[in-house]
């Protein structure tokens, strides 16, 4: 039998048995329509499939944002928004969470949304948006062929109709997610290690060759 077509994982922490649920995205988060009509934000974000939600200034060292943001989507820390542009190495676009600031806005072709943390826990819904698992999904309910000036063409209430499978505990959901999260935080580290030695050396070339 393959367990992981009957939705149990291949790899497990001890304790927790029996199969994934799949339960729909929108069974499991809300859609954040929020419009930022008061201007309680003056941040205009951009999706970066690197750095995540990212201040648009900063990224693209000019703002490419309208200049009247009240018919933006108001975005708080902890909800997620969905860009359906596709670029190298992301063919379905890419799904992340606002973690660096408190809130900001985000233009309505975003699809924005909120976890229901009776559900799925935060952290792991964002690193099951880290995955590829969801493309599949987007591409069954995406237009056939059709990508209007690079966007995917796949409508809000088509994209929270996504399956996804995930653990039924809570417990579970945690334990994974901490584990990817330190996981990134030794790889950042070695990462800084490595543009450490790597600087070192280029001192070291300098000084050594005439």
């Amino acid at each position: 039998m393959d367990n992981k077509k009957n939705g149990i994982p291949k790899l497990r922490f001890p304790g927790f048995t029996g199969a994934w649920e799949q339960r729909k995205l929108g069974e499991v988060a809300t859609r954040v329509t929020r419009k930022n009509k008061n201007l309680e934000s003056t941040l205009p974000l951009t999706i970066s499939a690197r750095l995540g939600l990212v201040d648009q200034i900063s990224y693209f060292d000019k703002r490419i944002a309208s200049s009247n943001l009240t018919n933006y989507i108001l975005l708080n820390r902890g909800e997620f928004a969905y860009n359906k542009s596709y670029s190298n190495g992301y063919p379905f676009g890419t799904v992340k969470r606002l973690n660096r600031y408190d809130k900001g806005v985000i233009p309505s072709l975003y699809i924005a949304f909120m976890p229901n943390t009776i559900f799925i826990n935060s952290d792991f819904m964002e690193m099951y948006f880290e995955t590829s698992l969801w493309h599949k999904e987007v591409s069954a309910r995406a237009s056939e062929g059709a990508r209007n000036h690079g966007l995917l063409n796949i409508s809000p209430s088509d994209f929270m109709d996504i399956y996804m499978k995930i653990p039924e505990k809570i417990e579970e959901q945690k334990k994974i997610a901490k584990f990817l999260e330190d996981f990134d935080s030794l790889i950042a580290l070695h990462q800084r290690k490595l543009d450490h030695l790597e600087l070192m050396k280029k001192g070291l070339l300098q000084q050594m060759f005439v």
